[in-house]
């Protein structure tokens, strides 16, 4: 094994994953020198991660080799003036976004008699959106599938909270969907506090993890093949009773795979 060139073992283990090449290191020192080199790592890092890096809130950091940079980039770090966050998943390296409220699209989310913005506890972002009373009830979100890693079944959730005035979001059920060229996945929740169950939240679609404070709506899953748009939607626009009591911190956009090992 120790013939072989370095840039044709290195060409070897990117065919693995981050993980198995970690469990290699642990072979033989001979292992552990390539397990850590550039040229192995670098294979696992985003193509196009030093545009990721220069978009960073904060790029003023230092990282010593790619494997250090690709475990600094495993934690969810903002990005585009800390409307974005980035990450790529541990195990397989692939591409993960969150689009805070600010980057979505809501229905008179603008006038304070509907929604109001400010801060709020737990959020990765500086403010998020709290529904204060509404008829109709319409969030939209979009990413280019380019932005993703390729030939991946992705996952849309959106996060949120229910406060404790709520009322109104469970009287009808919502329609969430995910629509990506001809294709076009629907379904119908209904929004309420979840129930704990099995060490999870949940209620009709509404998940959360005990160790998180956000709840989240799966809107629906695609699949990454080509540069598409993808669109993403909640809406209860069918009834015309008022609605209140909803906070949203955004939607993250993640590999379905792994949805009980986030990050």
């Amino acid at each position: 094994m120790e013939l072989l060139p370095i840039d044709c073992f290195a060409h070897v283990l990117s065919f693995t994953s981050p993980q198995d090449v970690c469990r290699s290191s642990l072979a033989s020192s001979f292992m552990q020198s390539m397990a850590d080199s550039d040229a192995v790592w670098e294979k696992f890092l985003p193509f196009n991660y030093q545009h990721i890096v220069s978009r960073l809130v904060s790029p003023s950091f230092q990282c010593s080799s790619k494997k250090e940079l690709f475990f600094f980039l495993c934690k969810p770090r903002p990005i585009d003036g800390g409307n974005k966050m980035f990450w790529i998943e541990k195990r397989r390296g692939k591409i993960c976004y969150m689009l805070s409220a600010r980057q979505l699209s809501i229905t008179w989310g603008n006038s304070p008699l509907y929604w109001s913005w400010k801060p709020t506890q737990g959020s990765r972002f500086d403010e998020a959106a709290e529904l204060r009373t509404i008829c109709w009830l319409e969030i939209k979100g979009s990413i280019n599938s380019g932005m993703l890693s390729p030939k991946t079944l992705y996952g849309a959730y959106l996060k949120v909270k229910i406060t404790d005035r709520a009322y109104g979001l469970d009287s009808l059920p919502s329609e969430v969907s995910v629509e990506v060229g001809n294709h076009k996945s629907l379904g119908t929740i209904y929004i309420h506090s979840p129930c704990k169950r099995n060490g999870y939240a949940s209620c009709h679609c509404l998940y959360k993890r005990e160790d998180e404070e956000w709840s989240e709506i799966e809107l629906g899953s695609f699949y990454t093949h080509s540069n598409e748009d993808v669109r993403m939607c909640l809406k209860e626009v069918k009834g015309v009773h008022l609605k209140a009591g909803l906070i949203v911190e955004g939607v993250e956009i993640r590999p379905k795979l792994l949805d009980k090992n986030l990050h």
